[in-house]
């Protein structure tokens, strides 16, 4: 049995990249809009991005969001990721074990020029209640694969099962999470500009 690929420490790129462009705390915080104590959780694993903040990391730094997910250029014109080779992300604060309802998994991270983002995302009763409604620029696709899932869209909220789905615009406030405190799982495709 081939071994699952560890999970994805996220927190060493968003430094990277920082560092590699002789930016404080401060200064990224400005360019992101996130306060410079959620920067420092991140860089030092304390918490794990929801995929809104790496769009809106990635976004100001102007790389794709894939940048978070490789660890070599990406060389081709295909990807073609077996189960067990998926990059995992979960949203555990690590420190406290604050589970923030979800985990999620990249799935095209190796190819080359992409203009989406597919993840397979496990959400789960967070620890802390509902997150707040978040928005960031670009569109989003949910395809629920398993149990119910809450979208709500500004004043929207929905219910979806599976084989549902949904496409919107990610700059409506959003927020994704399973229903009646049970897991779901769903597909997530997500386009965000590098700009």
């Amino acid at each position: 049995m081939t071994e699952p690929v560890p999970e994805m420490r996220v927190g060493e790129k968003i430094k990277r990249l920082r560092e590699d462009r002789a930016m404080s705390l401060e200064e990224m915080s400005k360019k992101t809009g996130l306060s410079s104590s959620v920067l420092s959780q991140l860089e030092n694993h304390l918490i794990s991005p929801p995929l809104g903040t790496l769009i809106k990391i990635a976004c100001a730094f102007e790389v794709p969001v894939g940048y978070f997910f490789r660890d070599q250029p990406e060389q081709d014109p295909f990807c073609l990721v077996r189960e067990h080779e998926r990059q995992k992300v979960s949203r555990f604060a690590s420190k406290d074990g604050v589970n923030y309802g979800y985990s999620y998994e990249a799935l095209g991270y190796g190819k080359k020029d992409r203009h989406m983002e597919p993840f397979v995302v496990t959400l789960t009763p967070a620890t802390l209640g509902p997150a707040d409604l978040s928005s960031h620029a670009g569109e989003e696709f949910i395809y629920v694969l398993e149990g119910e899932v809450e979208v709500t869209l500004g004043d929207h909220t929905d219910l979806l099962r599976p084989h549902d789905s949904i496409y919107y615009d990610a700059t409506l406030p959003h927020r994704v999470s399973c229903a009646q405190g049970r897991p779901a799982k769903i597909v997530a495709v997500i386009w965000a500009p590098e700009k």
